[in-house]
């Protein structure tokens, strides 16, 4: 049996799309410090939500280690 470990790729896809900037926040935002759902973007606001994506994702993967492992059958001969 072949074993596969999803968890660190669930992990990135979906912190990938919560955090993409003016999704559900963007931080910092044109006017104010937050903005909620405004679908827009800065330079600014894409470095700071990339590193929180990076700080996020590696705690979660790292100091938690989270894992979902699937298991595939070996092909009959």
């Amino acid at each position: 049996m072949v074993t596969t470990d999803w968890g660190p790729i669930i992990v990135a896809v979906v912190l990938f799309i919560l955090l993409s900037p003016g999704f559900l926040f963007q931080l910092p935002a044109r006017v104010r410090v937050v903005e909620f759902g405004n679908m827009g973007t800065s330079a600014l606001a894409i470095l700071v939500h990339a590193i929180l994506y990076f700080c996020i994702l590696t705690i979660v993967v790292v100091a938690i280690g989270v894992h979902v492992y699937t298991t595939k059958p070996d092909p009959v001969e």
